[in-house]
């Protein structure tokens, strides 16, 4: 045996139980139910709420559960995209209950300032990884940090940041957030990379993968790539396979070409066709649409 053997073995039981544990935590946030003592067989989770999900503008998305809200990647402010977007913005009304934001990453698309004062008002908490929650707490808000893989319960939600990357190559997550007897994932603005099948494997199945599709590729960075920043329709398609993801709603598409950001043209067309092929259900919620978590064409 080798020593990079002998390492990899002496290291398998950690990583196995941290699995193991994130797996449970994760479960048991999306409706599985503890042995009392003295009995033989779980019995059956009561749900006293199911969770909903709205699509927002550009990125968001909505999560109700109960009289708790909570918002991810929340936009609001015309000035980010300016005419340039086609999405309308939609209001971000919220109740009573519980507020919270998650936000993938520090972009003005992903991190709007103005959308998060507005959901959380003076009560409510934005959740973000460690190295953009010294950003937010300066700005002024109710920060908690999420390191990767450590379930974060805010009430009947928890959410745990998973790997993402970015086309800049700055630091973003995706979120996995479960309630209500259902668990979805939400994918920001990520490229490709090679955490899919890891967190297909703990975290998976989901009920709904919230995933980007303009493929876009940028101008301003020089030397200009000309590769995708941004995952392509067949991409996203993959990853929803590999996540296995009961349904994919596809995000972060619409804006109007310029000469610095171009996005796959006809990227719902490529979306659907790439998604017959390999037999995944989609559902193409329009901002301010209430999820159906039916194939929806």
């Amino acid at each position: 045996m080798t020593p990079f053997q002998a390492s990899a073995e002496a290291a398998r039981p950690e990583r196995t139980g941290r699995r193991d544990f994130l797996r449970a935590a994760v479960s048991l946030a999306a409706g599985a139910a503890l042995l009392p003592p003295g009995t033989g067989r779980a019995a059956k989770p009561v749900d006293s709420a199911a969770l909903r999900a709205q699509r927002l503008a550009w990125a968001g998305v909505r999560l109700q559960l109960g009289r708790d809200t909570l918002f991810l990647d929340p936009l609001l402010d015309p000035a980010v995209w300016g005419p340039a977007l086609k999405d309308p913005l939609v209001p971000l009304d919220v109740g009573d209950g519980g507020r919270f934001v998650l936000v993938t990453h520090r972009h003005p698309d992903h991190f709007d300032r103005m959308a998060v004062r507005k959901v959380l008002g003076d009560t409510g908490t934005l959740v973000c990884a460690p190295d953009t929650a010294a950003v937010a707490a300066a700005a002024g808000f109710r920060v908690r940090s999420a390191p990767l893989y450590e379930p974060v319960l805010l009430n009947d939600f928890t959410a745990t940041a998973v790997p993402a990357a970015d086309g800049y190559g700055d630091n973003q997550v995706s979120w996995i957030v479960s309630g209500g007897g259902r668990r979805i994932i939400h994918c920001g603005d990520t490229l490709w990379h090679g955490s899919w099948w890891h967190i297909g494997r703990q975290f998976g199945p989901f009920d709904a993968a919230f995933l980007p599709i303009n493929g876009a590729r940028f101008g301003w960075r020089k030397p200009v790539s000309d590769v995708h920043a941004v995952l392509t329709p067949e991409q996203a398609v993959a990853a929803a396979v590999v996540l296995g993801a009961r349904l994919l709603v596809p995000i972060h598409y619409g804006v109007a070409a310029s000469e610095d950001y171009q996005e796959v043209p006809d990227a719902e067309a490529l979306l659907l066709a790439a998604a017959r092929k390999r037999k995944v259900n989609v559902e193409l919620a329009r901002p301010g649409e209430w999820l159906t978590w039916k194939p929806r064409a």
